[in-house]
């Protein structure tokens, strides 16, 4: 494991003390400001977030120090509410990605290993290989009719998947929210319903002229987490699948005379 080398400076200026507090979660400004350098670390760990990622997830835990000498000088070291030194926590891909930073103190439980937020969750759940929705269409046998109400529904239930992020097992509970239904004319739908077989029709379209289209149908999956067995949160974001286009043919139906 290669070391990540991360230099990261934070000056918060005394001209907004209000400001400065907010944004270091803790952070005790000094009379004349503080800057923050952070040291080089050793990754504490790697997670491969599926099978097949050559980018997996590093985790760097620099600590705070104040600067000395120089014009930027700080009139104190960036500390937790129990005097602890505050620390930095930066997540990035082993090609140096960064993907979300934040400050950790002891007390929040977030030291190394165990610091998993939303932001890494929300990273992983981009990374994992969903399936696309299978799109039903009816009539069956690839021909529909011209001015006909052509029904399209698709099956796709609750998935549940296990990643280990930073040595924790994080748990996502992940569920189509949303459909785009592309009729294949120009014409699209969005729907939060899968739809239904017939003769429960509740996504349907007529098309106005006969000819060959490729409808498909797009699926937005939502997710909630939870780490090793905690409460379940919603996970920032959503992923769009694409479907694959089936062939149709639009033909118009020729009426035929028939002896009584």
């Amino acid at each position: 494991m290669r070391t990540v080398l991360l230099l990261i400076g934070l000056l918060l200026f005394a001209a907004d003390p209000v400001q400065a507090a907010d944004d270091g979660g803790g952070v005790k400004p000094g009379e004349s400001g503080l800057l923050a350098s952070w040291t080089e670390s050793t990754p504490s760990s790697v997670t491969v977030v599926s099978q097949g990622d050559d980018d997996p997830i590093v985790q760097t835990l620099e600590t705070t120090s104040c600067a000395i000498g120089g014009a930027q000088t700080c009139g104190e070291v960036a500390t937790c509410q129990d005097g602890t030194p505050m620390t930095y926590t930066t997540f990035l891909t082993e090609s140096g990605a960064v993907l979300e930073g934040g400050d950790n103190c002891p007390a929040d439980g977030s030291g190394p290993g165990s610091a998993i937020t939303p932001g890494v969750v929300a990273a992983a759940f981009r990374r994992i290989p969903l399936p696309e929705a299978p799109l039903t269409i009816q009539p069956p046998n690839g021909r529909t009719l011209v001015n006909f109400e052509t029904n399209f529904y698709t099956e796709q239930g609750e998935l549940h998947r296990t990643v280990t992020l930073l040595g924790r097992q994080v748990e996502l509970r992940i569920w189509p929210a949303s459909f785009t239904w592309r009729f294949g004319d120009g014409q699209t739908l969005q729907s939060t319903e899968p739809g239904a077989a017939y003769p429960d029709l509740e996504i349907t379209h007529e098309y106005l002229r006969k000819g060959r289209v490729a409808p498909s149908v797009d699926t937005t999956y939502a997710a909630q987490f939870r780490v090793d067995g905690g409460p379940w949160r919603d996970v920032v974001g959503t992923v769009t699948i694409p479907g694959s286009p089936q062939a149709l043919r639009v033909v118009e139906a020729r009426p035929v005379l028939v002896g009584g």
